[in-house]
């Protein structure tokens, strides 16, 4: 039987936010805190992100925020109204992090649990350790993790997924089964369906040998953690990475000291990054250019200036203007914008767009960090960022390539580069023309 007080030190009073999908495993946990709220005087808030790919979700949402009402619990949710060109599980897995931070933040709560457990931490090192990491990314996620302010707490990691359904069944706890679990694109699916059911069928306790294996790894990347430490002392300045000093440091500690730096960015989700990553930031270093960088996941960079190497959001470095557009705009990469009355030319260069269908005035400025633009033709949305990557434009470039936009915000014309679905062919009405020259 499952007491959740055996898993967790509660204390009279605590605040805790609920990451609750209406799945299985997070219900259970809901449960549990329900059965030892009063006990405790335990102030609880759930938080549910309606991830917007099934038809179920909404019906999913409505029953928990019913649920709440019914067992006096606050309730905060949020929709994910439309994904990127990214991993879907990683996009939605960051944006599902990001909402939990806010309601922990909004009501000053203690912790953030999360109903992660054993089998979620087989699968995590399997995959990890296919992925390829360091040794605090093969040990897994811990039960608690310190975050800005706050915990994050797994309390049902000495639990499988099994006992956690059979403890649904017992206490009559209703969940909602998501379909997507069952399809193997996902990769994470697949080790599921495929590679624990043979695990288990060896040791139906193996979670509990991974438990142990992740504490031990945790254990030995602690103590080479202090070794690490020592070498951060000699070769960083300013959180920036001295190369000459760096390039004298053992190979494995050079490795060490990038996952560190990464972990400012990354922090619990060191499943973003891997081996690669680590791979093309020492080719970067030990790149003759004085100046040059690498695209690492979530708009992070990783820049080169001579002899120094440091990490940063792409953002805080996009130099940026922003001018309402009349008839003729000069830009600082050179070059301009301006209308025109009559046009032959049908290339990037040219845009011609419905006044109608755009709130006007336009405005042209630099890219902001989560752009995107609905291309014409496509069907669907793609993030700017990647088509200048995919122009292999550099990063200084891209700081200043001009981006025009309504005054609503939808980008209408990516200048030279990239049309949109407001632009109109020679046959089609419309009333302004622009051009880029």
């Amino acid at each position: 039987m499952i007491n959740i007080t055996d898993d967790f030190d509660f204390k009279i009073g605590d605040k805790i936010v609920v990451g609750c999908s209406t799945g299985p495993d997070s219900m259970a946990l809901v449960d549990m805190l329900l059965k030892v709220r009063s006990k405790y005087k335990l102030d609880l808030i759930i938080a549910h992100v309606n991830h917007n790919v099934r038809a179920e979700s909404k019906k999913e949402e409505e029953f928990l925020r019913d649920y709440c009402e019914k067992n006096n619990l606050i309730f905060e949710t949020m929709k994910i109204e439309e994904y990127g060109d990214d991993n879907f599980h990683n996009e939605a897995r960051n944006i599902r992090y990001v909402f939990f931070d806010s309601v922990v933040k909004k009501y000053a709560a203690k912790y953030l649990m999360t109903a992660h457990h054993g089998d979620d931490l087989i699968e995590t090192i399997l995959m990890r350790l296919v992925r390829g990491s360091n040794l605090n990314g093969y040990s897994g996620f811990k039960k608690i993790v310190e975050m800005d302010g706050y915990y994050l707490v797994r309390p049902l990691l000495n639990y499988t997924k099994k006992e956690l359904e059979e403890y649904d069944a017992e206490n009559d706890v209703k969940f909602f089964v998501d379909s997507s679990n069952e399809k193997d694109k996902y990769t994470r699916n697949r080790y599921r369906k495929y590679v624990l059911p043979f695990l288990k069928a060896e040791d139906k306790n193996v979670h509990l040998k991974f438990i142990k294996y992740s504490k031990t790894i945790a254990e030995a990347s602690k103590f080479i953690n202090k070794v690490r430490d020592n070498a951060l002392k000699r070769v960083l300045v300013d959180n920036k990475i001295i190369i000459d000093k760096f390039l004298l440091e053992d190979e494995y500690l050079q490795r060490e000291i990038l996952y560190y730096m990464l972990e400012n960015y990354y922090q619990d989700d060191l499943i973003l990054v891997n081996d690669r990553h680590i791979d093309l930031i020492l080719k970067l270093i030990n790149n003759r250019k004085a100046n040059s960088f690498v695209n690492l996941p979530n708009e992070v960079l990783a820049k080169k200036n001579y002899n120094y190497c440091e990490f940063v959001k792409e953002a805080d470095f996009i130099t940026s203007y922003e001018v309402e557009f009349d008839n003729y705009v000069s830009l600082p990469n050179g070059h301009s914008i301006e209308k025109v009355e009559k046009l032959n030319d049908n290339s990037n260069n040219v845009c011609r767009l419905d006044s109608n269908e755009v709130l006007l005035p336009l405005i042209v400025r630099t890219r902001h960090v989560g752009d995107r633009i609905k291309v014409k033709g496509l069907g669907g949305s793609k993030k700017v960022k990647d088509i200048f990557i995919d122009r292999k434009m550099s990063v200084a470039n891209r700081d200043v390539w001009p981006v025009v936009v309504d005054s609503k915000g939808e980008i209408v014309w990516i200048p030279g580069i990239k049309k949109s679905k407001f632009d109109k062919r020679k046959t089609d009405n419309y009333d302004i023309i622009l051009r880029y020259i």
